[in-house]
């Protein structure tokens, strides 16, 4: 009897074994220059990432999607998945809980001590690492490769090209680039460099970065900014709208300000202006309207008869 129940438990851990085991696997290199080990179809994905969930779900693969981080909240469907901490502070035990058989992952934010001891229980992490619009579309591609869903990967990048383009057409028809100072930060005054999406998106909209240069995000005082003279002041926060009104505010007591002069200051949502997903292409076309109104005043040029 001993015998038996020995052969039985030993036939249940190998059948166990072989059910966790992926039928196929391929090594891949991911944007880290990392080896990965990925089963040809992950069907049980965690994304590390509010960008990385944005992308899954525009990719149709929200069915294969069984947690993601704190702050995924967009579609609005993301919302109800389980969440495995933020991005910076994950929760190994969730993650782990949740058996996948994928996790991807940012370079910058999650921590590369969570990656070992994932990787240590056989979960795979394959990280990606967009730094600029283009470079989003890229992954969008090499992440639908991965996943099996290319045709669908090249739909949305198509779309996004497309979408790009007229915006290139529309902001054309400005008279200069106005200099636009972009705050995301109250107190104290942070803006953006060159270094980031969101200089990439004022400079593709038509206008010109007053905070260009090398710092990524460089503080201000009140009077750095005063005396640059912004045309255009566009404020982002992750504060509640209140405190977005009391900055717009005190912003237009400068009456000489050409942006208080003219009435454009503009308060934006910061979601779809610096997450490396589709939606920044959203924000590229949100900044453009602003930045250049008079440009979407009339059809474009294609559309005029």
């Amino acid at each position: 009897m001993m015998r038996v129940k020995r052969f039985r438990a030993i036939l249940f851990g190998c059948l166990l074994i072989l059910v966790n085991t992926p039928v196929s696997a391929k090594t891949l290199i991911d944007q880290l220059g990392r080896q990965v080990m990925v089963p040809d179809r992950p069907q049980r994905i965690v994304a590390l990432a509010p960008s990385i969930t944005e992308i899954i779900f525009s990719l149709g693969l929200a069915d294969r999607l069984v947690g993601a981080t704190q702050f995924s909240d967009f579609p609005p469907a993301a919302e109800k998945l389980p969440k495995v901490g933020s991005y910076v502070y994950l929760d190994v035990e969730k993650i782990v809980a949740l058996e996948p058989d994928l996790c991807i992952a940012v370079k910058d934010g999650n921590p590369i001590s969570v990656v070992h001891k994932l990787e240590s229980v056989n979960i795979p992490v394959y990280a990606v690492d967009p730094r600029n619009l283009g470079a989003v579309m890229d992954t969008l591609v090499e992440l639908g490769q991965l996943l099996d869903v290319g045709v669908r990967a090249d739909a949305v990048v198509a779309d996004m090209a497309d979408r790009i383009r007229r915006v290139r057409q529309r902001v054309a028809c400005g008279d200069h680039p106005p200099d636009v100072f972009f705050q995301i930060g109250i107190s104290p005054i942070v803006s953006v460099g060159t270094p980031t999406f969101i200089h990439e998106l004022i400079v593709m909209g038509g206008g010109t970065n007053l905070a260009q240069g090398l710092t990524p995000y460089p503080r201000f005082s009140k009077e750095q900014v005063i005396g640059l003279r912004p045309e255009v002041i566009i404020i982002t926060s992750m504060a509640r709208e209140a405190v977005f009104d009391q900055v717009k505010a005190e912003w237009q007591q400068w009456k000489e300000l050409p942006a208080v002069k003219n009435d454009r200051i503009y308060l934006v949502d910061s979601n779809v202006l610096d997450r490396a997903s589709p939606r920044l292409v959203e924000g590229l076309e949100l900044l453009a309207r602003l930045i250049h109104p008079e440009c979407y005043r009339t059809d474009p040029p294609e559309a005029q008869p």
